[in-house]
Order: structure tokens, then sequence, then C-alpha cells
């Protein structure tokens, strides 16, 4: 039977999806297979946007069709009946999953006093004990509740669950008051006995509105901006309709602006105000009244060149402001920020140990990529390091700084100009103002990092001038941070070359002491465990010597991350039966590898057939330590061995992390031009730790 939670509230809009996706994040760091039931929708005809987002989790796979029980007119036409259809398709679920995060309903559209109770009788009726989240803000004007009526709801909604035989697990307070924490969690311990309880404070990117809810609840349309900063939040809302003088000091840092659409010197000044950079960058504007822009005023704003959304609706001013006042703050896949936030929030409020303690989760021996990534993330935290990125002008690279300041994996210095680097991360809806940003022609670092590449090269003859151009190239300014002892590690690649981001650390860093060479591995997550391959990008065509040190550090690597090396020295043959050059050096590096890592099980040369499959392995090497278990593959080539991962990543569904190179002093680590966000998150985070063992 799989571990179930029941995530219900006593009322609406408490932002309990937000702590579904905490504890869904929760679950999958330690559980192979979680999944998600909604047991009330609003309706079974119409999408339910929070069961689709959690259903997009990586740590789902599940059929929206199957996660569904009934509709809120299920309910009221037959109650009973309706109940058993619940326990019925829920059962369906549970058998394919370990554990299930059950979400109650929203009390969107039918709201009563017995709402609650019905979802004790469900939670009970599945044997899933309950998560009761509370609202902080109550009202329209959604005013802080105080920590005696947080304590009251608590006590009422506490005995309903009693009532029907629910169990309660713990209670969250969520967009508590700030200022009031402990008060609230002492209040509600009060009345909750020994059951947990967590506060979670209110965050006003969580209850922002996108520009793009925005536009469809005004019945907007774009008509100039980037689309994609749409998905921008709005932290506040200015209504202009007033002149220029009075509506530029009334600007608020995030808000969207309502112009009517004849108050043309007002749109111009708001756009410019905000280009300026000496008034507070807004997320963007309603043009309301439906007039059209005179032709005039249209060809200078083409000429502004302005990627701010400015969105025209028929509706009047009072009419504009009321919808957006009006907008039910929701998680979206496509807002970026609010999902961070939201995790951030939760990790830092929620005791997750205690949690799975509570629900007697144990963790699985299995490990999949979604745990691998997560476990990375937790190493990096637990012990923060400095990570420089050169390519700041890359949005990808903004989005993953984000996500790794909101999370508290790494501090950030970003290579760009300022002013640059930060419009264009505001224009996004990113947060990056933890991180450092640099220009690589800053003054005082440019002639301190020029006198020390000189210093360091100047036996290959670069003269001081020359030095003074090559330390502006990026990669060369991060990699001298690197040097120096200004950031821990580098991550780079998404806009240059493997060459050029690399040469660098040749140049500077150099290898560690004992090796030879700079070589890469990448970590392959299969579906139920974590396999080492290298070389995959470095060294094309390695010797005897190269190849054993390649092997030396990928075993070193697989300690870092927690596998435990059994290495594959790979080969077109397996044991003595070949002959030749090629599995002759593969049969040298093998004894080289057997002398320097006294006590590692090394086997080679070796198919990977027999390496990896345990019924060859019986076949072929029945005695070996290493056959059908091997977790370290070094292949003999560089052409071997990318092919070979590409095709387990593509056919096989693995995701590889990387490639992760190693050798180095410091660590410094390249990118793929395709990364994607959650790769340079994993890659700095891979860094950080590298940098955890190269400065303790």
């Amino acid at each position: 039977m799989a571990r179930s939670i029941y995530i219900t509230s006593a009322e609406g809009n408490t932002g309990k999806s937000t702590i579904a996706l905490g504890v869904l994040d929760t679950l999958t760091r330690s559980i192979e297979k979680v999944g998600v039931f909604r047991p009330i929708a609003r309706s079974t005809s119409e999408r339910d946007y929070v069961l689709e987002l959690l259903l997009a989790h990586d740590g789902v796979d599940l059929d929206y069709e199957l996660c569904v029980g009934v509709g809120y007119d299920d309910v009221h036409n037959d109650p009973e009946g309706a109940l058993a259809t619940i326990v019925q398709r829920y059962k369906a679920v549970e058998a394919l999953c370990d554990a299930v995060v059950i979400l109650g309903s929203d009390y969107t559209d039918v709201g009563s006093p017995t709402e609650l109770g019905f979802n004790a009788r469900v939670a009970a009726n599945l044997g899933a004990p309950v998560v009761l989240v509370l609202g902080g803000r109550v009202g329209e004007r959604l005013e802080a509740r105080t920590p005696d009526s947080l304590r009251q709801l608590a006590e009422v909604a506490a005995a309903e669950l009693h009532h029907e035989h629910a169990t309660l697990l713990a209670v969250i307070a969520n967009r508590a008051d700030p200022d009031r924490v402990d008060e609230i969690r002492t209040g509600i311990s009060s009345a909750t006995a020994d059951v947990p309880v967590w506060v979670v404070p209110e965050n006003p990117v969580l209850v922002a509105p996108t520009m793009r809810s925005i536009m469809e609840a005004t019945g907007g349309s774009l008509l100039k901006g980037d689309p994609e900063l749409l998905n921008r939040e709005a932290l506040g809302v200015v209504v202009a309709a007033m002149g220029m003088n009075n509506v530029l000091p009334r600007l608020i840092e995030g808000s969207v602006v309502v112009v009517p659409a004849d108050r043309t010197e007002v749109l111009l000044a708001v756009l410019m105000a905000n280009e300026s950079g000496t008034f507070p960058s807004v997320a963007g504007i309603v043009l309301n009244g439906g007039f059209e822009l005179p032709e005039p005023i249209d060809r200078l704003m083409e000429g502004i060149r302005s990627t701010l959304p400015i969105i025209r609706t028929e509706l009047g001013s009072y009419d504009t402001a009321v919808r957006i006042t009006q907008i039910r703050p929701r998680l979206a896949a496509d807002s970026q920020r609010k999902l961070d936030t939201a995790r951030a929030m939760f990790e830092e409020h929620v005791d997750a140990d205690e949690l799975l303690a509570l629900l007697d989760v144990e963790r699985t021996p299995v490990v999949t990529p979604l745990m691998f990534e997560y476990g990375l993330i937790e190493r990096a935290r637990a012990n923060r390091r400095h990570i420089v990125l050169p390519e700041g002008e890359d949005d990808r690279i903004l989005r993953a700084a984000a996500t790794v300041l909101s999370r508290g994996v790494a501090d950030l210095t970003i290579l760009g100009e300022e002013i640059e680097v930060r419009s264009r991360a505001i224009g996004l809806g990113l947060d990056i103002q933890a991180a450092q940003v640099l220009s690589s022609f800053d003054d005082v670092l440019r002639l301190k990092f020029s006198e020390e590449y000189h210093r360091l090269r100047e036996h290959k003859g670069v003269t001081l001038e020359r030095a003074r151009d090559t330390v502006t190239d990026p990669s060369y300014f991060g990699t001298l941070m690197v040097h120096l002892g200004l950031a821990d590690g580098m991550v780079s690649g998404v806009a240059h070359t493997t060459a050029h981001t690399i040469r660098p650390a040749f140049e500077i860093i150099k290898t560690k002491e004992g090796v030879a060479v700079v070589s890469s591995v990448f970590l392959m997550a299969l579906a139920d465990r974590v396999l080492v391959y290298g070389d995959c990008a470095v060294i094309p065509d390695p010797t005897a010597d190269q190849l054993a040190d390649i092997a030396v550090s990928a075993t070193e690597t697989s300690l870092q991350f927690g596998i435990e090396p059994r290495i594959a020295m790979l080969s077109y043959s397996t044991g003595e039966s070949g002959t030749g050059a090629d599995v002759d050096k593969v049969r040298e590096a093998t004894a080289m590898v057997r002398k320097r890592l006294v006590g590692v099980p090394v086997d080679g040369p070796i198919q990977y057939d027999a390496a990896a499959d345990a019924a060859v392995a019986r076949a072929k090497l029945p005695d070996s330590e290493v056959a059908g278990r091997a977790t370290v593959f070094i292949f003999p080539d560089l052409n071997t061995g990318n092919n070979t991962y590409k095709a387990v990543q593509r056919s096989a569904g693995a995701v590889a992390i990387g490639p992760i190179l190693q050798g180095l002093r410091l660590p410094v680590n390249d990118l793929s031009r395709g990364a994607t966000v959650q790769d340079i998150v994993n890659t700095i985070a891979i860094t950080a730790i590298q940098a955890q063992a190269a400065r303790p």
C-alpha cells in the first residue's frame, strides 16, 4: 500500500497548491514512484490547472484522467456515490505508486461549511493522514490574521477532522504575517496538541498576478513588447489617469501601470522612465479605453525599442483596475520565479525530515535521476561556495542564476555590464539581487588579472600589453577569479565552445599534483542508478598513461558524488582473448590503474555488455568483481565515449549530467551550447561540490 498524504484547508485561497508542490518535492527526493490525486475537481469536463501543474513535476509519471476523482456536481447530487467513486479511482493510482499526494477541494465554486467535513471523510476512507493548511490572510483586502484567530480556526478545523475520523498529521499556516511567525506557531500549537505546526510567511511574489493573467483578466491583447516578458509578476497597480508630473513619482518597482490610451504623453513618460534607470522598473503597461494610438506616437515608440509588454483593453480605468485586483494568484508552470520562490519558502519553513518521519518514509536504495539531482542541490547548499558565470548575456544563465540564488545552492558572480544584466533579469521577472555582477573590463581587476596572467605566461612570450587584452575575455576573467580565490569555481559554455571554456583553465589553473591530463566524465542518471562515463569530451585518442589518469580521476569524481567505484576499462575484447594495439593499450592502462588504486575493483579489457549485464558477465567473467556491476566506464577513445553516452541518453532515456571536467586543481566546468536551465543549475551544484573538496 502506498504512503499517502491528504492536503486540505478549511476555506479557499489558502495557497495550498504551493504546499502541495513542496510536499511533492520532499517525497520525490526519497521515493521512486510518487503519484498525485485530486479527489474533487471543480469540473470533470474542464482540466484542473493545479493538478496539471503537479502532474508536470519531473517526479510524476501519470495521465491526467487517471488522477481525477469526481466533480463538485457529483458531490452535490450524490455524496455517497461520489465518495465510492473517489475511493475506487484512488485505488487505481495507489496501485501504481509508492506514495501519493492527495489535494483536497478548492472551495472556489461551492464553498460551504460542510466542505471540510467531506474532505475529512474522503481522507478517512482513503486512509490518508491530513496536512491542514490555514490561510494567513482573510477578506477581500486580504488582511493578516492574528495569532488568536488562526488558533481558533485551527481548533474548529481539527475538531471537524476528528469528527469525521480523519487523522491530523500536521498544520501549516500559509501566507502568514511575517512579523508574527513565532506567535502564530505557539497559538496554533496550543489548539492542536502534539501535532507539528509550521508557519510559512507571506511572500509578495507568490500572490502577484503575471502580466499574462492580467491580459486575460482584462480581455486584452499584446500591443507591443516581448511576449516572453508576459510571465513577469506585477507586484502592484498604478492607475495613471493623471498628468505625467503626478504619475512619475507614483511609479512602484515591479508594478503594472494602467494608462488611458488617449493620455499618450503619460504612456511615453512611463516608457522613458522605465528605460532611464533612474525610476523604478515596471512589469508592464495596460492601455485602457480601446483608442488607437496616433501614428506619430506609434512611430516614436518604435524608436524607443522597449521590450516592455504593452497590453490594450477596451475597458475603462476603473474596470481595468478592478479586474486586475480581483485576479486570484496561482502557481503556473511558466512562472519560474513563482515556482522557485514557492520551493524556497517551503524548504526554509517546513522541516522536510520531520515530515518524512511522520509518514514513516525510508529512503529507497534506488536512485532516480530526480533523486540524484536533489542530492546535488542538498550537498551544495550544505556548504555554499562561490561560482562565477561568465555568460551573463544569455537568458538561460540568468534564469539558472535566479533558481540557484532562491534555493541557496551557491553564491554567484555573473560577468557582464551591470546595468544590462540586471535590466534584462528584471525584464524577465527574475530576482538576481543577491548576485554580484562584474564587468570583465573592471579597471581594478583588469590591472590585477593582467599582471597575474603576464606572470604565469611570460615564459610563453605573453607581454603585459597582450595580457591586458586577454583578461577582458570573460572566460579568462572568470578563470582568473577562481585562480586568485575571488570565486571557488566557474561554469561556462552556453555561448562558447568547449575549447574556449577550458583553454584558460589549462593555462592558469593547471592540473592536480599527480595528474597529467585534464579529462571529463558524464554522470549518467539511469532509471534506477547513476553511472560514470569517461572520457567523452576532451581527449581524442588517449595513450595508456592517459587512460590510467582518466580512470583515477573518474574514481575520485565518483566518490565525490556518492557512487561506489567499480571500474570497467572498456575495449572491443573481454579478458585475454583479444590482441592488437588498441586492446593492448587498454590492458596496459588497466595494470597501471590497479597499481595506483589498490583496493578499488578494476577490470579490463572488458566489453560494455560484460561490464553492464549480469547475465553476460556470468558467461564471460564469472569471477570478476566488476563484470555485470560496473559503475565507472572508461572508454578507449573519444569517438567511442561520445557516441556511447549520446546513444544511452537517447535510447534509454538517461539524464546525462556533464561534461564534468576532472584533473584540474580548482573546478571549471563546461556546458553544452544546448544546455537547459536545469542543466545549468545541476552543473553549478556539481561545481560547488567539487569546490568543497578543492578548498575545504
